[in-house]
């Protein structure tokens, strides 16, 4: 019996994305009955600050973390727009030249049974020797079939794009009605905290204090718990990865239109845009180094991409500090979200990061009457790990760059590439990434995303050097053959992916 009395006390401060869903993964798993929740969960959020809500692209980790929370996947789309998303295309980011690559979802065939980058005649021809996934993209084709039920990616692995504002909109209605967490509109005017350890309480406009046994930081990037009060030290990665703006732009469909089924990455002379496609509209932006460029020329070449060059789509800036904290977790407060640290957009990894967080505050919340201190030291270590393999799997798109301008000939310049990443580089140069290079309990991209952006941009290990290893050339054959035949069946089977979405949804 739960009374209310022993409950645990969770104050998040901040809505949006981060804040809502946290919400309702922690309030998820524990769930007692409809509508309540064996801990006491209390969202604070401000209706005069504006959530920053660019965050349209997920990673397929998005679809069990809506499952486990109890959402219709149906209803997911219907509410927020949203589309399937397989990957990622990359075009422009090797030569300027019209290039591009994949970083399909869907591990190459044969994963984990054999490394066939060593077979191939071009390595380049990696991800089209080995994966179905990309030539269903450049159709337009759905991950499934209408007769597959919600959720199965047993033919193809996906994520989603879809509306942050309207996501994060959802999640607070379903919390509320669905999970028992409660919802206050104020303004978080004071925090009083002992020293910089502990947080005694929080002072609400109306002069409402509340205490918590754990504050979640969701304030986005003004950091007001763990920053502003706990004076956590930022970690800057400006020096790594030198993006620090983005323009956004709505641009609604024209004519008769398809929608993308993957996130296109178009690199520009100082920076890249992004293009993803939802089902009312698309949600493209310019991600940029002002030291590289001038935001008016950054502006132009945006609306040069989506053609307004007479600038009637209203266009928003969203400036940001490339880092994160060095302790996210500190005494009874966490930062999930913007408050523990953001870098660029590329291959959705905020998303993702406030899915993990929030599973493991949800997994992980202490008994009552036990210590934070070691769960919060454990989560300190894995999150010190992820940031730095996020930092290098970011910076992996960079250096094998070929382009001429400025800003592409410093991204590849090895002072800015960090030391973890020039030990892997120096091992993949005669054998490229293998699973064993991946196998902390906590990755967060396996070595078949390495092997993608890799070879995809002309990275190619000297095989030669070991090649009495390589004596597996009938089973690569029988992969590629496999490969061939799986692609000609999806090509012939899957449904298009705007006629999929409203087919389904009309349902």
């Amino acid at each position: 019996m739960h009374t209310a009395q022993s409950r645990q006390r969770i104050v998040i401060v901040g809505g949006g994305t981060a804040g809502w869903l946290t919400a309702a993964v922690v309030a998820a798993k524990h769930k007692i009955a409809p509508g309540q929740c064996a801990l006491d969960i209390t969202l604070i959020e401000s209706s005069d600050i504006p959530t920053v809500g660019v965050g349209e692209g997920t990673w397929p980790t998005m679809r069990n973390t809506l499952k486990d929370i109890g959402l219709s996947e149906k209803e997911v789309f219907r509410r927020c727009s949203a589309a399937f998303k397989q990957g990622g295309k990359f075009v422009n980011w090797v030569k300027a030249g019209g290039d591009a690559y994949y970083h399909p979802f869907t591990v190459p065939l044969g994963y984990g049974r054999i490394e066939m980058a060593p077979y191939l005649d071009q390595v380049a021809d990696f991800a089209n020797a080995t994966n179905f996934q990309q030539h269903i993209c450049e159709q337009n084709l759905a991950p499934r079939a209408l007769s597959d039920a919600e959720y199965s990616s047993a033919q193809s692995n996906y994520a989603y794009h879809l509306d942050a504002g309207a996501f994060a909109d959802m999640l607070r209605d379903f919390c509320k009605t669905e999970l028992g967490v409660k919802h206050t509109v104020a303004t978080v005017e004071q925090v009083n905290a002992s020293g910089t350890e502990h947080i005694d309480h929080i002072v609400l406009g109306d002069g409402s204090q509340l205490s918590a046994d754990l504050f979640v930081d969701c304030s986005g990037f003004r950091s007001l718990l763990l920053g502003e009060t706990l004076q956590s030290a930022f970690t800057s990665t400006d020096d790594v990865l030198f993006n620090n703006s983005a323009l956004a732009l709505h641009v609604p469909y024209e004519g008769d239109y398809e929608i993308k089924p993957y996130t296109q990455a178009t690199a520009q002379q100082a920076g890249w845009i992004w293009d993803i496609g939802l089902t009312t509209r698309r949600g493209v932006g310019h991600v940029y180094s002002t030291q590289f460029t001038s935001d008016d020329e950054a502006e132009a070449t945006l609306r040069r991409y989506v053609g307004d060059e007479q600038g009637t789509l209203n266009a928003r800036t969203i400036r940001f500090n490339s880092g994160y904290r060095k302790t996210i977790w500190k005494g009874n407060c966490v930062g999930v979200g913007l408050a523990a640290g953001f870098v660029e957009p590329l291959e959705a990894t905020a998303l993702m990061l406030i899915e993990i967080s929030a599973r493991y505050i949800a997994e992980q919340m202490p008994a009552p009457g036990t210590s934070l201190p070691i769960i919060s030291q454990r989560f300190n270590q894995q999150m010190q790990y992820r940031w730095q393999r996020i930092i290098d799997f970011l910076k992996l798109h960079y250096i094998f760059n070929q382009r001429s301008e400025p800003y592409w000939v410093a991204n590849r310049d090895p002072a800015t590439i960090p030391e973890s990443l020039k030990e892997d580089l120096a091992i993949w140069q005669y054998r490229g990434p293998q699973i064993t290079d991946f196998s902390a309990a906590i990755e967060l991209f396996p070595a078949a995303s390495y092997q993608y952006v890799l070879y995809g941009m002309g990275f190619s290990p000297d095989f030669s050097l070991q090649s009495h290893l390589y004596t597996q050339q009938a089973l690569a054959d029988s992969v590629i053959k496999q490969n061939q035949l799986i692609r000609e069946q999806k090509l012939a089977n899957l449904p298009n992916h705007r006629d999929y979405l409203t087919q389904w949804l009309d349902a």
